[in-house]
């Protein structure tokens, strides 16, 4: 498959995005692409004339197809004692209800919305409501503050601000609501205003009454949602259309709108969760990252739906009210694929393989890790304690940008070696290159680099073509730059050793701008003012 993928990427791509539903099918070619700033302005583009919805897919396709009763989101709130459950016929009803509500109040296709929520299930519903209508969703992790969220606001201009009234993370009750109010204050003093803010009541968190309020902005969710009609017509959108923003910290600026587009992230996101983990549509799922960071978009809300996958949402801490919260929800729902952080990892394991062992586990078959390399000792842990020495663990690299994982483990098709993402997945080929920008073969160690493009590659900095140019493709030309350093082993496994694009930051500032030809002229002035002037200033 992944020989295929390299060598007839349209065929491979077309045969598996025929899987999903679309209103009307892709043109010719299925894609194109130009990595290379010496050729023009960088362009993307796969299933260009498609015309599909991916809430469509994740919901009504299934339903279609007679999952209508399967349990779409078990919801495991952050006390014990408090869940929920929704099938995928259900899922549909309430995303359809909020979708109205959005159109009632003039969100359509293209508008952008900013979703300022915990891991209630109504994060979820609200990324695909928006999808369901063409809007833009830009999820905002519910623990940023209010001058982040204020920043988010101004960049993208939002026709409304979703949030909730608080949210109970172990023992700690923060206060969202209180948060959205500083961030539009600050935000109207940017010249953007916002008129509605939409706010579900957690009443676990913090009753109605106590929560702070604006009349004729704040909208309670309760008042209003419910009172829509359980059907909504979908909106078609191509393929190249904006599906949701999701804004990443530069080393330096504002923020970075990355900007994921419909088609090409639902055929990858999907075909990733399917083989990655390999799903089987038994599995229990349960992937602990927040939506409001690109693994929950990916792997919470859109790989797990458009799989027909029964999917774990979790409110709390994974160490309350004790280090063995997750293996507790893990027997509870017969977890089978659990999916996680190397730093959760490492936290669980310095609290002792007791709060481990307590507990069954005998459901889980697949383990996955997500977000940095995870280092060797982790890894045997996870795999010796927490998988029994039985789960495979699927150590998958990609990134905010890619939408997608790029590089991982299949599991059970190829040895595993501690601390290494391994080998490509379908479509992706990652190169190592030097300072000069050189491929480099075999056993190896340089910048990490992916040639050609794959069907989730963001599209563009929301707003700022010219910095994705800049920070992306310049270094290199002709190559996606990842911003990592990694090893390459006799094996052809890779190897991540961090990031290191202010190294190149650096570079392309001497090799793009020094050498230019009015800056050498500067400093020959500067330099002659130096040599003039020295003698006066010692005086």
């Amino acid at each position: 498959m992944y020989g295929r993928s390299v060598e007839d990427p349209a065929g491979f791509w077309s045969d598996i995005a025929s899987e999903f539903y679309w209103k009307q099918k892709w043109g010719q070619p299925v894609y194109t692409h130009n990595l290379d700033i010496r050729n023009g302005k960088i362009d993307i583009q796969w299933f260009k004339g498609g015309k599909t919805n991916i809430c469509y897919n994740c919901l009504d396709r299934n339903i279609d197809a007679g999952n209508g009763d399967k349990v779409a989101i078990l919801w495991e709130g952050n006390d014990l004692g408090r869940d929920a459950t929704l099938t995928y016929t259900q899922l549909l009803a309430r995303v359809c209800q909020l979708a109205n509500y959005l159109k009632s109040i003039g969100v359509g296709k293209g508008d952008a919305v900013i979703i300022y929520l915990p891991m209630l299930m109504e994060l979820p519903i609200a990324m695909l409501a928006c999808a369901r209508i063409g809007a833009i969703h830009s999820v905002v992790f519910a623990g940023f503050s209010a001058e982040s969220l204020a920043q988010r606001i101004v960049d993208c201009k939002p026709k409304i601000v979703i949030t909730c009234s608080a949210v109970k993370r172990g023992a700690k009750t923060i206060f969202l609501k209180d948060i959205v109010d500083d961030a539009l204050t600050q935000s109207a003093q940017n010249s953007v205003k916002i008129d509605v803010c939409l706010t579900f009541e957690n009443e676990s968190a913090l009753q109605k009454q106590m929560t702070k309020w604006v009349e004729g902005r704040d909208i309670w969710w309760q008042d209003v949602v419910p009172k829509y009609p359980v059907t909504c017509d979908v909106e078609w959108v191509d393929a190249e259309d904006p599906l949701f923003l999701l804004y990443t910290s530069g080393s330096t600026g504002k923020p970075k709108g990355v900007l994921h587009t419909t088609g090409g992230y639902m055929v990858y996101t999907a075909t990733t969760f399917k083989y990655a983990f390999d799903y089987k549509p038994k599995d229990i799922y349960w992937c602990t990252a927040d939506c409001g960071w690109i693994t929950g978009h990916s792997y919470v809300t859109y790989g797990p739906l458009l799989n027909g996958a029964t999917n774990v949402v979790f409110e709390g801490a994974p160490n309350f009210p004790d280090a063995g919260r997750c293996w507790d929800i893990v027997d509870k729902y017969k977890i089978s694929i659990f999916y996680t952080a190397p730093t959760l990892v490492r936290s669980l394991m310095r609290e002792g393989d007791e709060h481990v062992t307590r507990y069954s586990r005998k459901s889980l078959r697949v383990l996955g890790s997500v977000g940095e390399p995870i280092n060797p000792s982790a890894w045997r842990w996870f795999f010796n304690v927490v998988g029994d020495g039985k789960c495979p663990i699927s150590d998958t690299w990609w990134q905010t940008e890619t939408g997608g994982f790029m590089i991982t483990p299949m599991p059970g098709a190829w040895p595993q070696k501690p601390g290494s993402a391994t080998l490509p997945f379908f479509g992706v080929q990652p190169v190592i290159v030097d300072e000069k920008g050189v491929e480099l073969e075999g056993e190896c160690s340089g910048y990490l680099c992916v040639k050609n493009s794959w069907p989730s590659a963001f599209r563009t900095l929301y707003g700022d073509h010219e910095r994705y140019e800049t920070t992306y493709f310049s270094a290199f030309p002709g190559y996606y730059f990842t911003g990592d350093g990694c090893n390459r082993d006799k094996d052809g496994y890779y190897w991540l050793t961090g990031r290191v694009d202010d190294v190149i930051n650096v570079r392309y500032i001497y090799t793009r701008v020094l050498i230019h030809p009015i800056y050498l002229l500067l400093l020959f002035e500067l330099y002659g003012a130096y040599v003039q002037w020295t003698p006066h200033w010692h005086s």
